[in-house]
C-alpha cells in the first residue's frame, strides 16, 4: 500500500466513526439527573443570616448600626466557636 491509499483509508474510517458517534448520540434520549432539582428537606430559615442580608444591603451605613454591630459581633463568635455567653 502506498502512502495515498493509506490516507484514504485513514480518512473513511474516521468519517464512519464519526458519523456512528453523531448517529448514537442523537438517538440517545435526554435522561433526567438523578438528584432532585430542589432539596427534598429546606434546612430552617436562620434569623442570623436574615439580618446579615439587611446590614448587607445597608452598605456603608451598617458600620454605624448598633443592630449590624450585633449581628456581626455574633457570627464572628460563632464563626470561632465562642459561646456568646462566655464573651460577656
Amino acid at each position: 500500500m502506498d502512502g495515498k491509499m493509506l490516507a484514504r483509508l485513514g480518512a473513511v474510517v474516521f468519517v464512519a466513526i464519526a458519523v456512528t458517534v453523531t448517529a448514537i448520540d442523537m438517538t440517545r434520549k435526554d435522561e433526567p439527573s438523578a438528584s432532585p432539582a430542589a432539596p427534598a428537606l429546606q434546612p430552617p430559615a436562620d434569623p442570623l443570616r436574615e439580618e446579615q442580608r439587611r446590614c448587607q444591603q445597608l452598605g456603608e451605613a451598617a458600620a454605624s448600626d448598633a443592630e449590624c454591630l450585633r449581628v456581626w459581633a455574633e457570627t464572628r463568635d460563632r464563626f470561632l466557636g465562642r459561646d456568646r455567653s462566655e464573651a460577656r
